[in-house]
């Protein structure tokens, strides 16, 4: 136990000073503050947008236009603070030489890598909760019922960061800045919001005979195997459509949670082969 313990001071110790050093920063900052004007500023914009409203009767269109720029704030600038943080942790430290001050001390490079990504996940997690709960404040003052959905789709919302921020890091850990590996996170979000088109691709290329038609139509099934499905975690048409307070509908929850840990598990382990493959 004691062993164990001593294995895991290391890492943690990594991970609060990643988390503090994270917050520091000026364009997370920022990010942040930003994320918050626009869902604080949503109520603001949607009586501006809707004059119909009269006193504290509020229109559909009016309450839906306020969840979608929220849900679609929270998405945006969480993404970016993930990919931000995920791609400049490890190669500000490489830039730096704080890395081999680190590395010099009794500390393996899995437990220096496993402080930084905790560390990168405690920093998104907090920024997420913040997004979320001021939404969720939002929601609770104008329609008065407890918006348990928000929170389901805070959950989920985390796991398709984590997938991000694992295989944004696995790049970080071979780049010794952090352009290429945030150029790589978006690119990894993107592609994972695209999956689901593979599948199309796919169906669509088996109509013809051609040979081009056929490999085109293989390579999208691959892809759409091995690629994470990022829109699985997305509750923003229940969200927008739905009451608040409704249970999510057509998603295994359980499910979701095995996908993200699963990918998110092998992005970490594809960085720790990386980055032990890295000369210092």
């Amino acid at each position: 136990m004691n062993a164990l313990t001593d294995f895991f001071r290391g890492p943690w110790t990594i991970a609060v000073y990643t988390w503090r050093e994270g917050m520091r920063k000026k364009t997370l900052v920022g990010f942040l503050i930003l994320s918050l004007l626009v869902i604080f500023g949503s109520s603001f914009l949607a009586a501006f947008l809707d004059p119909s409203m009269v006193g504290d009767v509020e229109s559909d269109m009016n309450l839906k236009l306020i969840k979608d720029i929220c849900v679609t704030a929270i998405a945006l600038f969480g993404v970016l603070i993930t990919i931000f943080t995920s791609a400049s942790v490890v190669p500000n430290e490489v830039e730096n030489r704080v890395i081999y001050t680190v590395l010099s001390k009794p500390v393996r490079r899995f437990q220096y890598l496993l402080g930084k990504f905790i560390g990168v996940q405690l920093i998104v997690l907090i920024n997420l909760a913040l997004m979320t709960g001021l939404f969720f404040i939002a929601l609770l003052v104008r329609q008065s019922v407890m918006p348990t959905l928000l929170l389901w789709s805070a959950m989920l919302t985390y796991f398709e960061f984590l997938i991000v921020s694992a295989f944004t890091f696995a790049v970080s850990c071979t780049a010794s800045s952090s352009i290429l590996p945030t150029i790589g996170g978006l690119f990894i979000y993107l592609t994972g919001n695209l999956t689901e088109y593979l599948k199309d691709v796919n169906v669509r290329a088996g109509q013809t005979d051609q040979w081009l038609d056929w490999l085109i139509g293989k390579t999208a099934s691959f892809l759409a195997a091995v690629l994470p499905n990022l829109q699985n975690f997305s509750l923003k048409t229940q969200i927008l459509n739905g009451q608040p307070n409704d249970p999510p509908t057509d998603v295994l929850i359980p499910n979701l949670i095995c996908y993200g840990l699963l990918y998110g598990l092998s992005g970490f382990l594809l960085s720790y082969w990386l980055f032990r493959r890295k000369e210092m």
